[in-house]
């Protein structure tokens, strides 16, 4: 018997079909979680760093608040030895121009030509303009939360 292929009853090829876009393969849950671990491992890190920086600012602002002004300045000197010996063991040593170059900084604050000379010989005098007090104690609350943040 012979048939003729012209009249063989063929159909065309079949493909499966498109695998479904969810649920999508393990190795995609496995990115997921991972960029998901790394973002709030971020998240905590920053929320971390701020509760920290809070913390330091308190700190500051109970232990300079007492006092007339040149004792709250001498309170800020005092904070501010503090916070560089936690960044680099001597510097707390330093005096005069010395002291006043070290809290410039590489970021060139003006403490040796600015508001921040007050802390010199500030403390020990009766009584201290309210105004460069405050430029003071701005310049002074910078300097001490980069130093605590750059210390060990």
């Amino acid at each position: 018997m012979h048939v003729d292929p012209a009249r063989l009853p063929l159909r065309d090829v079949h493909l499966p079909p498109q695998p479904p876009w969810w649920p999508p393969a393990p190795g995609w849950w496995w990115l997921a979680a991972a960029v998901l671990l790394l973002v709030l491992a971020w998240a905590g890190w920053r929320a971390w760093r701020h509760a920290r920086r809070r913390r330091w600012l308190r700190w500051f602002e109970r232990e300079s608040a007492d006092g007339t002004l040149p004792q709250q300045l001498a309170s800020m000197s005092a904070l501010l030895r503090r916070a560089a010996r936690r960044h680099h063991t001597g510097t707390e040593l330093l005096e005069g121009e010395a002291w006043l170059r070290f809290l410039d900084g590489r970021d060139g604050m003006e403490f040796s030509v600015g508001a921040g000379r007050l802390l010199l010989d500030g403390g020990f005098r009766p009584e201290l303009d309210p105004e460069a007090f405050a430029a003071a104690r701005r310049l002074a609350r910078v300097r001490f939360i980069d130093l605590m943040e750059r210390g060990r």
